[in-house]
């Protein structure tokens, strides 16, 4: 390898180490090492994906280092590439509201899609962007969004009126009535 290539080959793994995030989307990759060139581009994540210093997840999304190091939610998040929150089941299930297991990483976000990444399944459910956007409720925690328990709550009812709650007690349902009225949720505004 000549020492033209080498160093601009060396710059290109310093500029991604240099990162917090650990996924990149083929669109970030071009502006971070500031190619344009579409070919040029898919050849060099072809060629640093088979000498595995990044791994491809899916066309278009790839991780710099290990995947099964990488914060799952984080990745979750990540793969949907938009806004999107942790919500639902996964918030409840942490608080003790909801007792079952849950097999899946549950996100809100203006996509409805279920995949999996590495060992890891994700279920996401679809909302307008006027419910979506609405932060209340919602906090930032290690750069991720994640809902309160009334917040997820409150989505899930939006999304089947009758689930059951385990240990509905857990939760502050003044608090839920009043997300319930500040994000105008009516059962027919939910998005299949």
């Amino acid at each position: 390898m000549s020492t033209v290539k080498n160093n601009t080959f060396q710059s290109r793994l310093s500029d991604l180490a240099n990162f917090k995030q650990k996924t990149f989307h083929i669109d970030d990759f071009a502006r971070i090492w500031g190619i344009k060139n579409k070919n040029t581009l898919h050849t060099t994540l072809k060629r640093y994906t088979q000498k595995g210093l990044i791994h491809r997840v899916y066309r278009g999304f790839y991780v710099f280092g290990d995947i099964k190091n990488l914060d799952p939610i984080h990745l979750g998040i990540s793969a949907i590439h938009g806004y999107a929150y942790l919500s639902t089941e996964s918030v409840l299930v942490r608080v003790g509201v909801v007792l079952q297991k849950v097999n899946y990483i549950t996100l809100v976000s203006n996509k409805s899609m279920k995949f999996q990444i590495g060992e890891n399944d994700y279920y996401c459910r679809q909302l307008k962007d006027s419910f979506l956007f609405n932060k209340i409720g919602i906090n930032i925690k290690d750069n991720i969004n994640i809902a309160s328990p009334e917040r997820a709550a409150a989505d899930l009812l939006h999304f089947n009126n009758n689930y059951y709650f385990d240990n509905p007690d857990v939760l502050d349902w003044k608090e839920i009535n009043n997300i319930q009225i500040n994000l105008n949720y009516k059962q027919n505004d939910f998005i299949k």
